[in-house]
């Protein structure tokens, strides 16, 4: 028998809510001027606060050094920081919810964040140099994921049961580790594995952007072409492998790009969660459907957006918090309330 092109099942999924062109369009724009807007608040405001001539001034280096200094080198960059990490945790978080068809699934399930929390670490407990760190725990989070799905691998398949059980596993004993690692290492040195455990942007400049933002950015390319792919697999294993997916392949690849992003994210902020869990929600709640040729982008770009205002409220107060504990403070109870009406 004759199998059809999955990718002609585009003309099936314009048939779901989503393709109801006003509301995507409403959502495009309230996502876009949402960021915008954040943007801009966010290279304002601060400890030092700059009005809006001060800040065109030192966007084109004019006008006083400081304030060039303040934008050029630290706002900007750290802006920046979070709309890439952002983007790669929303984007990462859709593609896990799909490839596992679980609304509870976000990027740290696969032991990508205790991966890149051990090399931290071990890192810090034996002092290397400090810009080795990023490269360690991006390492980390891919060789970790890469363990996790040889042990979920059935033949040629990929078994998604033995994929989230391997995770938990595999976070498990890598927690308890660095556990054991922090109460070992130098006072010095412990502030500085808490940084990059809790999550933080603080500090992060246009070298640690630079090195991370390409595999992100080819990440999201690849991701946005995969979600015609996302919209097949949740019609059915059966139904899939009848129009000719190959679950395998195709499972071991969502998986590689969500683990690409979430990995390059952690290299360059540390561990930061719920944000790959709260995103795709919030995106699916917006668009009204589960469309992924849609949900994928806008989680990117929802993504950027959240991080951005959780950035920006971690430093409005006379302490500056951690990013990753206000995605906490944000997320926790998100999560709670998705897995109560799992519960009926």
């Amino acid at each position: 028998m004759k199998t059809s092109n999955p990718l002609n099942l585009s003309s099936r999924q314009k048939q779901q809510p989503t393709g109801q062109p006003y509301r995507l369009g409403l959502t495009i724009f309230f996502v876009s001027i949402s960021l915008i807007l954040t943007f801009g608040i966010s290279l304002s405001l601060g400890a030092v606060h700059l009005n809006v001539s001060q800040l065109w001034q030192a966007l084109w280096h004019q006008g006083d050094l400081v304030n060039q200094t303040i934008l050029w080198d630290l706002r900007l960059p750290r802006v920046v920081a979070a709309i890439a990490v952002g983007s790669a945790l929303g984007t990462s978080g859709a593609l896990l919810q799909g490839m596992l068809r679980n609304p509870l699934a976000e990027p740290f399930l696969l032991g990508i964040s205790a991966g890149a929390g051990l090399v931290v670490i071990v890192m810090v407990t034996l002092g290397s140099l400090q810009a080795w760190i990023p490269f360690g725990a991006w390492l980390g989070a891919i060789i970790t994921t890469a363990i996790v799905y040889f042990l979920a691998r059935t033949g040629n398949e990929i078994a998604i049961e033995r994929l989230i059980l391997g995770g938990v596993a595999i976070s498990s004993l890598f927690g308890a580790i660095q556990t054991t690692l922090l109460l070992l290492a130098e006072e010095g040195r412990i502030q500085t594995a808490l940084n990059w455990i809790v999550g933080s942007l603080n500090g992060r400049g246009w070298s640690e952007v630079g090195m991370a933002s390409p595999y992100i950015l080819l990440a999201l390319i690849g991701a946005c072409w995969l979600g015609r792919y996302l919209n097949v697999l949740n019609l059915g294993d059966e139904l899939a492998v009848g129009l000719g997916i190959n679950l395998g392949r195709s499972r071991l690849l969502i998986g590689a790009t969500a683990t690409l992003l979430a990995a390059s994210a952690v290299s360059m902020a540390g561990l930061i969660g719920f944000v790959g869990l709260i995103v795709p929600h919030g995106m699916r709640l917006l668009l009204g459907g589960n469309d992924y040729r849609w949900l994928i982008p806008l989680s990117a770009a929802g993504g950027a957006l959240v991080l951005s205002i959780a950035d920006l409220l971690s430093r409005l107060g006379s302490v500056e918090l951690p990013v990753g504990a206000v995605t906490a403070l944000l997320g926790s109870p998100l999560f709670v309330w998705l897995l109560y009406r799992r519960s009926f």
